[in-house]
């Protein structure tokens, strides 16, 4: 029955993603038949294979130690707030999102350093080769495994003004379907294990292409470039100055996470105690709408409505509280169950992501910014399905 649901959920997500693609005759289906059985075996290794479970693993321990280095700052800094065995206990802003801070700066120097591009260029040089896309594209849905929505595109900027409408289609979608390193410890500090959130990094770029492929097939002369070259330096003149611009930007983003929590938390709060004359909840309305979606999952029945709540609040509000809510009732939740929420919250595909996703873009292609905003409200329907077409192939798998 679960088997049954999970192919269901499969086949109803991409029928719906066929209804709504704006060419449906020009979808190349050898292109997504490809990238499909790809993702599969991908996730077959990582979550069913032993030896597959084990890299991961492995992989999972290794990057937690090295960004967990990042505690020394934080208790150089803040002494005993910093440390959660401390009378204080666990304080989020500091602990959760003051290690933001290194690990962006760490992404910084392994960008400029060319770690990241080399490993984008070989995994995406693969991917463009075996399945079809075209370079530039290629790279940037890689290039989502590691990094956010609006840092990706850095690495190909300057072919960004001669992408098709399908390529830009790609950009967004991979990037608000993505997970950035630099907030990934943030989640692991909320009770959401790195190897969940591991897997889910790793099926992004295919999952992007599918789904953009299909929403937004290829009907232009693509501008195939032979020699591409990456860019790893962007405006930094040497590797202190890319460290000190990632810790720049790795500040700025905790403090934007920080606003934004507190608002929303506040805000939910306000509208809850409203909703509480009438017996209800934001938390209940979310978790009935999105309903159909945990059970096409596959989830325990008694987990449905928490599946639907948290899908709910990563959409309407964001995924930090979508994270929040699950790592409270993690240790609750069987391994297949607790996989596939943590990896159907993947992802930056929220309601505000849209402009920030067009600003960031549309700096290194000022004439793509009207096919952008045109575009921005598929691209986040469309990075939110990545998440839940990777959460329902893993649920499959492991029910197989």
């Amino acid at each position: 029955m679960i088997i049954t649901r999970n192919l269901l959920g499969i086949i109803i997500l991409l029928g719906i993603l066929y209804l709504v693609s704006n060419n449906k005759g020009l979808i190349n289906k050898k292109l997504i038949i490809k990238a499909f059985v790809i993702q599969f075996v991908v996730a077959f290794l990582l979550v069913k294979v032993p030896l597959g479970r084990i890299v991961i693993q492995n992989v999972s321990d290794g990057v937690s130690n090295v960004l967990n280095y990042g505690s020394q700052g934080l208790k150089f800094v803040f002494g005993s707030l910093a440390d959660a065995a401390a009378p204080t206990g666990m304080v989020f802003g500091i602990q959760v999102l003051g290690n933001i801070i290194f690990v962006s700066a760490l992404v910084g120097a392994l960008f400029y350093l060319g770690v990241i591009g080399f490993v984008v260029k070989i995994i995406g040089g693969a991917i463009q080769k075996v399945i079809g896309t075209s370079k530039v594209e290629s790279f940037v849905a890689v290039a989502n495994m590691f990094l956010g929505q609006t840092d990706s595109p850095l690495l190909v900027s300057k072919y960004l003004p001669k992408m098709t409408e399908s390529e830009i289609m790609l950009v967004l979608i991979s990037g608000m379907g993505s997970m950035s390193v630099s907030v990934i410890m943030g989640y692991v500090g909320l009770g959401i294990p790195m190897e969940y959130l591991l897997i889910g990094s790793t099926l992004v770029p295919l999952g992007s292409i599918i789904i953009s492929k299909i929403l937004v097939p290829e009907v232009e002369g693509v501008n195939e470039i032979d020699n591409l070259k990456i860019d790893n330096k962007g405006n930094n003149k040497n590797l202190i100055s890319a460290i000190s611009e990632g810790a720049s930007a790795g500040l700025n983003m905790a403090l934007g996470i920080g606003a934004v929590l507190i608002a929303i938390v506040a805000l939910v709060a306000m509208v809850n105690g409203f909703l509480g004359i009438f017996g209800a909840s934001l938390e209940g309305i979310l978790g009935y709408a999105f309903a159909p979606i945990g059970y096409l999952m596959g989830v325990p029945s008694g987990e449905i409505l928490l599946a639907g709540q948290l899908l709910g609040s990563k959409m309407a509000l964001n995924e930090f509280v979508a994270f929040g809510q699950l790592g409270k009732v993690m240790s609750t939740l069987d391994y297949r169950t607790g996989l596939m929420l943590a990896v159907s919250l993947t992802g930056f595909a929220n309601i505000s992501s849209m402009g920030i996703c067009v600003s960031g873009i549309s700096v290194f292609c000022p004439d793509k910014r009207g096919e952008l905003s045109k575009l921005a409200f598929r691209g986040m329907i469309g990075g939110f399905c990545v998440s839940i077409l990777s959460a329902l192939i893993v649920g499959l798998i492991i029910a197989i």
